[in-house]
């Protein structure tokens, strides 16, 4: 056996090339075979072919979302880890990536370094559950955090995201206008 078949594998999936090649350096700095791919098809045809330990997927991609590629991967392999990244890290999109497969999640910016000691964590105590926060944030926070997302889902819309959110346009620039609620 070579030396390169006995790295763990890393794929990452993140359509932004300057952090998928980085994250990639960076985990070859570390001993790992690292390989990275733009999108979520190119990812899923690479766990047909490869068995990766860790997969780091991004949220937001073109095509298709994180959410799904997590859900199909998962369906694909249950041996490897998979750990969300988003720069959009809200409550609901955590419950669903997990809940879709995902062993963990992280908000980006975050470093190889960071994603190794939760894949560590996670193998070391699979029958802990290390999403279980200490704390939780306040179901204000969650409700500001969820108009934030769907606001930026509309592009910024107001109305648009008031519909989506079955309120009145002007309670959502009332809700907005205030100070986001503390965690």
């Amino acid at each position: 056996m070579s030396f390169a078949e006995s790295q763990p594998l890393a794929l990452v999936v993140d359509d932004d090339d300057v952090f998928r090649k980085r994250l990639c350096r960076a985990f070859a700095d570390r001993n790992w075979e690292a390989e990275a791919v733009a999108n979520g098809e190119e990812a899923l045809r690479f766990v047909q072919d490869r068995s990766p330990d860790l997969v780091v997927v991004d949220l937001r991609m073109p095509g298709k979302s994180g959410l799904e590629v997590v859900e199909e991967m998962r369906s694909a392999d249950s041996s490897m880890t998979i750990i969300m990244l988003t720069g959009y890290g809200s409550i609901p999109t955590a419950i669903s990536a997990t809940k879709l497969g995902a062993d963990y999640y992280l908000s980006k910016p975050a470093d190889a370094d960071q994603i190794l000691d939760v894949y560590e964590n996670l193998r070391a105590a699979p029958s802990l559950n290390p999403r279980s926060p200490e704390t939780v944030p306040t179901l204000a926070r969650v409700e500001w955090e969820h108009m934030q997302r769907v606001i930026s889902d509309c592009g910024g819309n107001i109305s648009q995201a008031a519909r989506l959110l079955g309120i009145h346009r002007r309670s959502l620039q009332r809700k907005l206008g205030k100070y986001p609620p503390v965690r």
